[in-house]
């Protein structure tokens, strides 16, 4: 029987109550691990991966199976089902290896200048607001959607559409909101995407277009191309990975700088050191779960988890591992391992958009600290989205200078 402690505290993992700050939580769930980094909870049907070494080994399991989505009348549900993140095996490969042939080193460093200059437009705007703006809503809502949105090709007209699909996607991926009026409104959300990207494929090869969507529709690999359902779910997953995870990142990266100014201080003298990014995504970790599916037997450390067995993955947690990042509450611009973080996953499963997002980081965090060296976090309590997967606060008031 599980120690009523463990099965109080993983209870709370799922609660609005920690959104917020779930890491101390995290740190008492080390605390009850064994030594493989494991929690198992029988009454609760769960296999919790909470250290870095369990987080890892799963993932880069052979074994270990990504969750697929089956057939069903939910638009939602069908938009998910072609996404090479809910693939494994030969499929994933083939999807993941026909979206990497678009999405190329070249093709990303190409964005820097693009980075760039959105980012003078919307600090540009920032900068004329008077008293506290909306960090969320001036800069880190709009900034990786648009980027994303040109590289795809989309029209910068369709930029509110594409940013409210974005959100049911994520509400989709990790919400915690199930009401029948929001998977009414995503499912609604799905058929406009649908019929937006219908007979896409076809046109895109016929008449190539600027942008990554008409490169997806015309990468081959043995003769085999993208479907359209394939190229619709799999632009909308790259829109919705590529606006969700950096937009949640920004305002968490600066809370957690409001909360230890030293190491803005530190930026602030030198805003392009190396690290900074990787830092941020481990001690932020904007994507807090994973989950896997076991096909086979794993060794996890020194306990073994059977075939069909489902593991939890606690991104968050891991990266927080002590025994891997020591005082791992604290921000290390120099940290010598922080490439080591899992906030981008690992295995087949690792994040495409990895160097992207890195890109994203490093230009933002330079920008911010360039400019407005005197920036403060005016509101360090700001609400956050009911989102358990996908974390990150709804606003961020700050006063610039």
């Amino acid at each position: 029987m599980t120690d009523p402690r463990v099965l109080a505290t993983v209870q709370t993992l799922w609660s609005g109550a920690v959104l917020a700050d779930p890491y101390p939580l995290y740190q008492r769930l080390h605390g009850f691990t064994d030594q493989s980094g494991l929690l198992r909870v029988p009454e609760l049907g769960l296999n919790l991966a909470v250290s870095h070494a369990a987080v890892d080994t799963v993932l880069r399991s052979p074994q270990a199976r990504s969750s697929e989505w089956t057939v069903s009348h939910s638009d939602g549900a069908r938009l998910l089902q072609h996404m090479m993140l809910f693939q494994n095996g030969a499929e994933h490969a083939r999807l993941r290896g026909l979206v990497q042939k678009a999405f190329t080193p070249r093709v990303v460093e190409e964005q820097r200048e693009l980075v760039r200059g959105l980012l003078r437009e919307l600090l540009d705007d920032l900068a004329r607001q008077a008293g506290p703006v909306d960090l969320v809503a001036g800069l880190s809502g709009p900034l990786p959607g648009r980027v994303i949105m040109r590289m795809l090709g989309l029209s910068g007209a369709d930029e509110e559409r594409f940013l409210g699909w974005s959100d049911s996607v994520a509400e989709l991926l990790g919400g915690a909101d199930r009401s029948p009026a929001l998977l009414a409104r995503i499912d609604a959300d799905a058929r406009e995407m649908r019929g937006y990207f219908r007979d896409l494929a076809a046109e895109l090869r016929a008449r190539p277009q600027p942008g990554l969507l008409s490169a997806l529709a015309a990468a081959e690999d043995g003769g085999q191309q993208l479907s359209s359902d394939e190229l619709l779910s799999n632009a909308v997953l790259l829109l919705t990975a590529g606006h969700e995870t950096t937009s949640n990142l920004i305002p968490g990266g600066l809370l957690a700088l409001h909360d230890q100014p030293d190491a803005w201080s530190a930026l602030v003298a030198d805003p392009r050191q190396q690290g900074v990014a990787d830092e941020l995504l481990r001690f932020v970790s904007p994507v807090q779960f994973d989950g896997r599916g076991l096909a086979g037997p794993l060794q996890v450390g020194g306990s073994l988890l059977l075939a069909g067995s489902q593991v939890q993955l606690l991104l968050g947690a891991a990266n927080r591992d002590p025994q891997v990042f020591p005082q791992p509450e604290r921000l290390d611009w120099s940290r010598p391992n922080v490439a080591r973080h899992l906030a981008f996953a690992a295995g087949p499963h690792y994040c495409l958009g990895a160097s992207l997002a890195r890109l994203e980081i490093t230009e933002t965090f330079a920008a911010l600290a360039g400019r407005f060296p005197g920036l403060r976090v005016t509101d360090p309590q700001p609400p956050y989205k009911q989102n358990f997967v996908l974390r990150g606060p709804q606003e961020l008031r700050v006063q610039l200078s």
